[in-house]
C-alpha cells in the first residue's frame, strides 16, 4: 500500500474506535477525520467539502421538516390510535399496526414513527395486561425496514444516491431501492410474525418495575417552625442526595415548587411531598425539623402537582459517561430522577452518583412542560409521558397541508418531474410559509449531528478511494468470498456493512463501505447499481444492538429488554435481510 493509504487506515481505525467508544460527538469525529486528510495531503479541498455541495445532506434537513409538520399536525394519530385491536395474542396486534407503520416510514423519518408508538403500545399492553417487550422490538424493526422501500425512507438511502452521483452513475430512482427493499421488508414481517410469540422474552417494562418492584409510595411531611430546617435550602438540610427517596415537591400554600432544587429555601409550614420505597419513605419520621403531615400515603404516580415521564438517553447526548451529581441534573432540567432502568432492571444504587448510559431509561419528575421544553434536543432519544397524559398528537385542520406536502413531493420526485432535492426545500418552506410549523420549529426539526456526519463523511470515503485503500480492502474481501463467485464477493459486502452498521451511524457505515463495494464491482460482474442498493439496505440492517440504530435505543428501556434480547430476534431478522439481499440483486441488476 502507498503512505497515503497507510495514513488513512490509521484515520479511519482512529474515526471508529471513537465512534465505538461514543464520548465524543460523532459528527466533531467524522469531520475531524476528514480535516486530518485533508492536512495531511491525502485529499484535496474540494474532496473534503465534496459533502456540502452534495444533495444529499440539504435533502436530509428539507426531510426532517417535513416530518416534523406531519407530526406535529397529528396527520399519524388516525394510523396509531386503535390500530392494535383488541384480538388476544401478540401476531395479530403486530400485524395490524407493522404494516401501516412500515408503509409510513417509507417516507418519513422513522424516529418520530417510534416516538409515538412506544407510549401507544405501553398503554396497550396494561390495559390488557401484556407483556409490552412482545411488540415494541418488533415493531421498530418494521418501521426500520419500512425505510428500505424508498429513497426518502431513510436518510442512509439518500446518502447512497448522492455517493452513486459522485461516482459517475446516476441517481437512485424513487422506487428502485424498492425492487429489493419491499421484498426484504415483506420477507422481515413474515420472519418476526412466525416467530416473535416464542422468540421475544416477556420483560417487565420500566413502569411495571416501579409499581411492581419498588412499591414507591408518597409521604407529605411539614416543616417545622423555628426548627432546624426552618430558612435552610434543600441541600443544606440534607434533603436532597437521599437513598432512595426524593423530594418532588415544596408546598408554600401559594405557590408550589416542582421539582424542589437544591437552592430553594425552606420555610416554617412549608408541605414537602417524598417520593420513594415504602421502606424509606417511613424513615423521614425521624428526621429533627420535619413532621408527619396528617395525609397518608398514596400510590406512586398520582401527584397532581407533578408529571412523570420516561426519558431515553440516546449516544448524542451530553448526559452519556457523567452522573446526575456532575451534569447538575436538577438544575439544568427542573427535574427529579427517581429511578434509572438499566438493562432490563431498576439500577440500585444512590443515583446522583451513577455514571449514565447510552440506552439508560431515566423516570424523571418535573412540571407538565418538560417534555415540550426537551423532546427536541439531544439530551434525551424519547420523552414519553407516565402519568396516563395523551401521547399523540390531536389531528389539526392543517394536518391534510401536511401530507399534501408530503404526498407531492413523493409523486413528483416519483414521476421525475422535479427531483427530490427541489421537491422537499419547497415542500420545507412551504409548511413553515403557511404556519404549520414556525420557523424555530422548523429549525429545531433538523438533526444538525445527523447532516453534518453526512456531509463530512464524503472526505473520508474520498480518501478511501484516492488513497487506494478501497482497492487493498476490496481486494481483501474478493480474495476471502471470491470462489464462491459473484454472489460470494456480494455476500462479503454485504456482511461487512451489517457487522459495521451495528457499532456506527448507518450513514457513516454506508459512505466507508461504498467506495469498497464499487471497487469490487469493477472488479467482477456485479452491477454498481446493484452493488450500492445492497450497501444502502445494508446499512440499515442494524437488529442485533440497543445501539445499532436509534429505534432500537428508544425501545431498549421502556421495553425492559436486556442487550442479549436483540440477538433473539434479530438475528434470524439479519440473516433473511442478508439471504434476499445477496439473492436478489443480481437478478435485479445483473
Amino acid at each position: 500500500m502507498s503512505w497515503q493509504a497507510w495514513v488513512t487506515l490509521v484515520v479511519i481505525c482512529g474515526v471508529l474506535a471513537l465512534l465505538i467508544r461514543g464520548r465524543t460527538s460523532p459528527a466533531l469525529v467524522v469531520f475531524g477525520g476528514t480535516i486530518a486528510l485533508l492536512t495531511l495531503g491525502v485529499i484535496t479541498t474540494e474532496q473534503a467539502l465534496s459533502g456540502f455541495s452534495n444533495p444529499a445532506p440539504v435533502t436530509v434537513a428539507a426531510l426532517y421538516v417535513v416530518a416534523a409538520a406531519v407530526q406535529k399536525t397529528g396527520a399519524l394519530t388516525p394510523l396509531l390510535h386503535g390500530a392494535l385491536g383488541k384480538q388476544p395474542g401478540v401476531r395479530r396486534p403486530f400485524l395490524r399496526l407493522s404494516i401501516p407503520l412500515a408503509g409510513a416510514s417509507a417516507f418519513l423519518n422513522n424516529t418520530p414513527i417510534v416516538a409515538m408508538l412506544i407510549p401507544e403500545v405501553q398503554s396497550w399492553a396494561e390495559r390488557r395486561r401484556a407483556s409490552v417487550s412482545k411488540l415494541l422490538m418488533p415493531l421498530a424493526f418494521a418501521v426500520v425496514l419500512g425505510g428500505m422501500v424508498t429513497v426518502i425512507g431513510t436518510s442512509t438511502n439518500l446518502v447512497v444516491s448522492g455517493l452513486m452521483v459522485d461516482a459517475g452513475l446516476e441517481p437512485m430512482g424513487f422506487f428502485e431501492i424498492g425492487k429489493v427493499g419491499l421484498p426484504v421488508a415483506i420477507v422481515g414481517l413474515i420472519v418476526m410474525v412466525v416467530i416473535l410469540p416464542w422468540a421475544m422474552p416477556n420483560r417487565r417494562s420500566v413502569r411495571a418495575e416501579l409499581d411492581e418492584d419498588s412499591k414507591r409510595f408518597y409521604v407529605e411531611m411539614i416543616v417545622v417552625p423555628g426548627g432546624p430546617v426552618d430558612g435552610a435550602t434543600v441541600e443544606s438540610a440534607e434533603l436532597r442526595d437521599l437513598q432512595g427517596v426524593f423530594l418532588t415537591s415544596v408546598d408554600r400554600g401559594d405557590t408550589v415548587i416542582a421539582p424542589a432544587r437544591s437552592e430553594t429555601v425552606l420555610r416554617g409550614g412549608n408541605r414537602l411531598r417524598f417520593a420513594g420505597q415504602s421502606s424509606r419513605v417511613l424513615d423521614l419520621q425521624d428526621r429533627r425539623g420535619l413532621e408527619l403531615a396528617a395525609s397518608e400515603h398514596v400510590s406512586s404516580l398520582s401527584d397532581p402537582s407533578v408529571s412523570y415521564f420516561e426519558a431515553v438517553i440516546g449516544s448524542r447526548s451530553p448526559l452519556v459517561g457523567s452522573t446526575l451529581k456532575q451534569a447538575g441534573f436538577r438544575s439544568n432540567y427542573q427535574a427529579a430522577v427517581v429511578a434509572i432502568h438499566r438493562d432490563g432492571d431498576l439500577v440500585d444504587a444512590k443515583l446522583g452518583e451513577v455514571k449514565l448510559r447510552v440506552g439508560d431509561t431515566l423516570i424523571l419528575v418535573s412540571d407538565p412542560g418538560f417534555r415540550r421544553r426537551w423532546s427536541d434536543r439531544d439530551d434525551f432519544l424519547l420523552i414519553a409521558p407516565m402519568d396516563g397524559a395523551p401521547s399523540l398528537p390531536i389531528p389539526t385542520a392543517k394536518a391534510w397541508l401536511a401530507v399534501g406536502v408530503l404526498a407531492a413531493i413523493v409523486l413528483l420526485a416519483a414521476l421525475n418531474v422535479v427531483p427530490i432535492l427541489i421537491g422537499s426545500l419547497v415542500g420545507a418552506v412551504v409548511l413553515v410559509g403557511t404556519k404549520v410549523l414556525s420557523s424555530s420549529e422548523a429549525r429545531r426539526s433538523v438533526d444538525i449531528e445527523v447532516v453534518v456526519i453526512i456531509a463530512a463523511a464524503f472526505g473520508l470515503a474520498a480518501g478511501m478511494q484516492s488513497s487506494g485503500l478501497a482497492a487493498t480492502l476490496a481486494s481483501g474481501i474478493s480474495d476471502l468470498f471470491g470462489n464462491f463467485g459473484d454472489r460470494g464477493a456480494l455476500l462479503g459486502i454485504v456482511l461487512a456493512t451489517v457487522l459495521l452498521t451495528q457499532v456506527i451511524a448507518n450513514n457513516a457505515a454506508a459512505l466507508l463501505m461504498f467506495p469498497i463495494g464499487i471497487t469490487i464491482a469493477t472488479q467482477t460482474g456485479l452491477s454498481p447499481v446493484g452493488v450500492a442498493i445492497a450497501i444502502a439496505i445494508s446499512a440499515s440492517t442494524a437488529f442485533l444492538t440497543p445501539v445499532g440504530y436509534q429505534a432500537n435505543t428508544m425501545v431498549y428501556g421502556p421495553g425492559g429488554y436486556r442487550f442479549s434480547d436483540y440477538f433473539r430476534i434479530g438475528l434470524p431478522l439479519t440473516m433473511a435481510v442478508v439471504a434476499v439481499v445477496v439473492w436478489l440483486v443480481p437478478v435485479m441488476w445483473p
